[in-house]
């Protein structure tokens, strides 16, 4: 199991030269996690394949838990700009929001023992010594809010989109375990959106651009 090796803040590339570093050492992480188990994957190893000195890997990720938070971090920074939102046909948030989850779902199943080691990674980090951990909740939250067109959410909206998350990460550790196969992950994707988001509506429910829609209380008594 990876752990935490050290209590303080890694290093932040502050330099072209360092950037690129930091990059090789994400793809080295992505490689190697691609290929084995998070157990079998060495420092030392990514940071040969990254060509950078063990000490550079260790400043800038204390430990294999920091690597494939940030690893992960980088994966939803492609996926966010690879998948454009989508008009589901129903209009619905809830619709929406299951969409990019299952698009989400299917893209990490290509690579199911790097999915493995990012998400487990994730949710058995603390969020108070790899903080990066409260980027990847921001980056799904952002997503989702967008699918569902919820530019002023509610505090109640926040909380649901929480819940989804949630069980987000549960549907897709099921998944990497083999306790349910793809089918059955989306179909618990959609199921659970439309349990805990039947009570969203999108921004442009709650106020309509052309006037035929609710617009004070006063119309309904």
């Amino acid at each position: 199991m990876a752990r935490v090796a050290e209590m303080r803040a890694p290093a932040e590339p502050s330099s072209t030269l360092q950037r690129a570093k930091y990059v090789r050492m994400l793809e080295a992480a992505a490689e190697l996690g691609g290929a084995k188990d998070l157990d079998r994957v060495q420092m030392h190893e990514l940071a040969k394949l990254a060509g950078v000195a063990i000490g550079t890997l260790y400043r800038y990720f204390p430990s294999k838990t920091h690597l494939f938070v940030a690893v992960m971090v980088s994966k939803f920074d492609q996926l966010n700009a690879a998948i454009p939102t989508r008009q589901v046909p129903s209009g619905q948030p809830a619709d929406a929001i299951a969409e990019t989850l299952v698009r989400v779902l299917h893209v990490l199943m290509r690579r199911p023992m790097l999915a493995t080691s990012m998400i487990h990674s994730v949710i058995t980090a603390n969020v108070s010594t790899v903080v990066e951990v409260g980027e990847v909740d921001s980056q799904i939250r952002r997503a989702l809010l967008v699918a569902a067109r919820l530019n002023e959410p509610t505090e109640e909206d926040l909380v649901v989109i929480r819940l989804v998350i949630q069980q987000w990460y549960g549907v897709i550790q099921s998944c990497l375990n083999g306790h349910i196969d793809i089918a059955r992950a989306e179909s618990d994707l959609r199921m659970g959106c439309q349990l805990l988001l039947v009570h969203v509506s999108s921004d442009t429910s709650r106020h309509p651009v052309n006037g035929t829609g609710p617009t004070s209380s006063t119309e309904h008594p």
